[in-house]
């Protein structure tokens, strides 16, 4: 161990453990195989990981098997975390990648997921504003959400609720940033479209 990355340690090590951010935290347990540091982790996101699960399985067992599958796959390759992006993005990565095997895999959960070509809605011209969308009531955001594919009600969220970037959607995805930007358009039109036809005959 180099003389540089000792005193680090030594340092980190001295300071509360709770205080520690991810990458401390990470490269601490890597290196003394700690479990007091992989637990402040866990803590930290099992619940973030089981509310995206039910988010996008709308099933508590289901969300529930899946969280400590992906927990587990995280312990796994935690030395593999290059920490280029950030560890909540790196772990929301591996949360929407399990769940989404996991519902092409499933017969019962299968329909809720949309394939990347869709033909109902064919290639999306008009842009719909993003201020649309967030004028949309609350209540009825929530509903319209619940009625979209599984996939594209995720990059929504992943915009507008986790606000992530482009560049980290695309890294939680696998698909190209002109990919992304136009799955997020798609996805923002067929929201306009249910939300007119659920509410356009009601009085804001």
């Amino acid at each position: 161990m180099y003389i540089g990355t000792y005193i680090q340690q030594s340092v980190l090590e001295k300071r509360k453990p709770k205080k520690l951010n991810d990458n401390e935290l990470i490269s601490l347990y890597l290196s003394t195989q700690s479990n007091e540091y992989f637990s402040i982790l866990y803590q930290r996101y099992i619940g973030k990981i089981y509310s995206k699960c039910i988010s996008l399985l709308k099933d508590e067992v289901l969300a529930e098997d899946a969280a400590q599958e992906i927990y587990l796959k995280i312990f796994l390759n935690l030395a593999r975390f290059n920490k280029k992006s950030r560890f909540s993005t790196w772990v929301y990565s591996i949360t929407y990648n399990y769940c989404i095997d996991l519902i092409r895999r499933n017969k019962k959960t299968r329909k809720l997921f949309s394939s990347e070509e869709d033909k109902d809605y064919g290639d999306v011209i008009e842009e719909v504003d993003d201020k649309e969308i967030l004028e949309m009531e609350i209540h009825r955001l929530q509903e319209v959400l619940e009625v979209l594919p599984v996939d594209d009600k995720a990059v929504l969220l992943m915009k507008y609720k986790e606000e992530l970037s482009i560049k980290e959607i695309s890294a939680i995805i696998n698909k190209s940033e002109s990919a992304v930007k136009m799955k997020i358009k798609r996805a923002k039109h067929k929201s306009r479209k249910i939300y007119q036809a659920r509410y356009q005959h009601l009085a804001y």
